[in-house]
């Protein structure tokens, strides 16, 4: 894969309360991924950016809401988001804290 691809791959971490939850419980790690990512492309991605050993990843596509825009019905955009959880003992830095 190239190194383009591999940076449009992760779009941005997904940082909620559920997110803190499973991250503390299971060494997880949540990001929005393209909508055509793979399970191979983000474990590639995130093994190539953040310098880790990712054990599995599970990929989720979010549906968008049916909402009304001024009035008129719409749809808010279709997306996905990726569980990334890395070997035990690894940490990914989101914040770009130094330990």
């Amino acid at each position: 894969m190239s190194n383009d691809r591999l940076f449009n791959v992760l779009l941005a971490p997904r940082v909620t309360e559920k997110t803190a939850r499973v991250g503390e419980q299971g060494n997880q790690y949540v990001f929005r991924v393209a909508t055509d990512a793979t399970k191979a492309d983000v474990r590639d991605a995130v093994e190539a950016m953040f310098e880790v050993n990712v054990e599995s990843v599970r990929v989720v596509n979010v549906k968008g809401k049916t909402k009304s825009f001024k009035m008129r019905p719409g749809k808010r955009v279709d997306w996905k988001k990726a569980y990334v959880r890395v070997q035990e003992g690894q940490v990914i830095d989101l914040l770009g804290e130094s330990v």
